[in-house]
């Protein structure tokens, strides 16, 4: 599974890259403030909702801490989608939040 630092996403978007950003962390975490930017799809509806992304594309899943957006690149990977694991999560971003 390929990996990115929060680092390198916040450099990213700070050079005005066109990155495709999914928070895959529950309702109430994602309140709490996003990447400005991300998509919002809960963990549990990765599966249903995956026909809502493109596989010519990359993401980068964010959750928390690591963990649940790497199940979730898993299960994408296993499916045909090019994805980055963002490691450290939100507990590792320092950037802006919306």
């Amino acid at each position: 599974m390929e990996q990115i630092t929060a680092k390198e996403v916040e450099n990213l978007l700070n050079e005005r890259k066109k990155l495709n950003i999914i928070d895959v962390r529950e309702v109430e975490e994602v309140e709490a403030g996003k990447i400005p930017g991300a998509i919002h799809i809960p963990l549990g509806l990765i599966e249903c909702r995956m026909h809502e992304l493109d596989k010519a594309k990359e993401y980068i899943m964010v959750c928390l801490s690591g963990g649940r957006s790497g199940r979730a690149c898993q299960f994408l990977e296993s499916h045909g989608f090019n994805v980055m694991n963002m490691t450290g999560g939100m507990l590792a971003w320092e950037g802006e939040t919306e």
